[in-house]
């Protein structure tokens, strides 16, 4: 890809994220029942989505097409998989949900493909589809259901809420006491430690990071940092004369894997002015697995791994338990620094999944 091309990834998709959210804020709408003669009407029961939309959905909910790669996580995480008949080009984790069938992407599904699937329920997120594929489905008599999760305790109550519309509660109610589980011996661990201040890297060039209300920056949060960027937008564009008047403890880069993101972090160590940064200088960066950049489950692990990088004290007490309770690596999109293509997609994800 050419250079010039690359660096107006960003831009676009952050316009299109902006739209997104714009479009959501569109008057409620509620999925039509299809038509039926009254012998072989299905049943069905409401349900007020996160997005405020009243759906009615038929039950019990037996084929499921999601929309977004988080919610495709959040499926398996509740052991639903097999009721997923189909997800997005972009649904690659776990490596199972790459089987199934695909509808093209999150923003430009093809309907006719969702259709033929026989769908009980699509589920979409507010942040990255779009209204426009919401109403194309109500008038095609196919129900949808609506998430919007803006912080990792949003995530947790999001995923039991989803559970129940799913028609099981128990397998929700079980999940987000242990995510709560960790959570809370994560913060034991870290109670009385200072803060480490960071910079969470979004995008290289241009340079952008997180805001203050985005579920990335609670994540940082929750794992004993707080980032240095005092933004309202979610997806601040940042100056490098500015990081260098902060100077930040670390830098934070989330990757498929910690070669790739310590690559990264030696591309960017090259540049320009980045010298500047004692965190570049003594190699003060930390890899953590792109689980982050979604509002599923599994973001959870990433907060833990970023906790022991940026806090090693906290665990070093009893190193072979903490050894035996680190989550097992991940797997899924680089964030590609040098990468054009598939830095486009973890940027989309992660830019509209904050809004």
């Amino acid at each position: 890809m050419r250079k010039d091309a690359q660096k107006n990834i960003p831009a676009r998709s952050a316009v299109a994220a902006l739209l997104v959210c714009a479009a959501w804020c569109c008057p409620p709408s509620q999925a039509q029942t299809p038509t039926e003669s009254p012998a072989a009407a299905p049943l069905y029961k409401d349900f007020v989505d996160e997005a405020g939309r009243t759906v009615r959905i038929p039950q019990p909910v037996q084929r499921i097409v999601s929309l977004a790669p988080s919610l495709t996580e959040t499926i398996y995480a509740l052991g639903l998989e097999d009721r997923l008949v189909g997800d997005t080009d972009y649904c690659d984790y776990p490596p199972d949900a790459q089987k199934k069938t695909k509808v093209g992407g999150a923003i430009n599904p093809s309907l006719e493909q969702i259709v033929a699937l026989r769908p009980d329920l699509v589920l979409v997120t507010k942040s990255l589809n779009l209204i426009e594929t919401v109403h194309a489905l109500d008038n095609l008599g196919v129900s949808s259901y609506g998430t919007d999760p803006h912080t990792v305790e949003e995530i947790i109550s999001s995923t039991e809420r989803l559970a129940d519309v799913l028609g099981v509660p128990e397998a929700g109610t079980t999940l987000g006491a242990d995510l709560q589980r960790h959570l809370a011996d994560l913060q034991q661990h870290l109670n009385g430690l200072p803060a480490r201040r960071v910079l969470f890297i979004v995008w290289s060039d241009p340079l952008i990071s997180v805001g203050k209300g985005t579920f990335i920056a609670d994540a940082l949060r929750l794992a004993g940092a707080t980032s240095i960027v005092d933004s309202r937008q979610d997806w601040p564009h940042m100056s490098l004369e500015e990081v260098v008047r902060l100077q930040p403890d670390f830098l934070v880069f989330a990757a498929s894997h910690s070669d790739s993101g310590q690559n990264d972090f030696d591309v960017l160590a090259e540049r320009p002015g980045w010298r500047g940064l004692e965190a570049v200088r003594n190699r003060r960066f930390a890899v953590i697995s792109d689980a982050v950049n979604r509002p599923a489950p599994r973001i959870v692990t990433a907060i833990e791994d970023l906790a022991r990088q940026l806090h090693p004290e906290a665990f070093s007490s009893h190193p072979e338990d903490e050894k035996e309770k680190k989550p097992p690596p991940q797997q899924q999109l680089s964030l590609g620094i040098t990468g054009a293509s598939s830095g486009d997609r973890v940027l989309l994800e992660a830019c509209a999944c904050a809004l």
